[in-house]
């Protein structure tokens, strides 16, 4: 059971550290065609869409400021509480 619940653990931390990269590359990327750059969109972006839609429906997303990360991030860390507070 210790195997499931560090699989889950590691699983939700990739998820953020990747969230995380894309906020700092998106202030520091002169490319945004870059390889890397791209692959990581493309792995964060269906985690990040959904919070996104819901922010502009609700107008908080038309600030200017995209906070689908920092949102995204919370809610991933809740439900990580919640399925390892299951299994544990």
């Amino acid at each position: 059971m210790w195997m499931i619940v560090k699989t889950i653990d590691l699983l939700f931390s990739v998820v953020y550290y990747l969230i995380f990269a894309r906020i700092i590359l998106s202030w520091v990327i002169r490319n945004p065609y870059n390889k890397y750059y791209v692959i990581l969109v493309q792995l964060t972006e269906p985690i990040l869409a959904p919070f996104r839609n819901l922010l502009s429906r609700t107008g908080i997303g038309r600030s200017g400021i995209d906070i689908s990360p920092m949102i995204a991030i919370l809610v991933l860390i809740f439900i990580r509480n919640i399925i390892l507070g299951i299994l544990i």
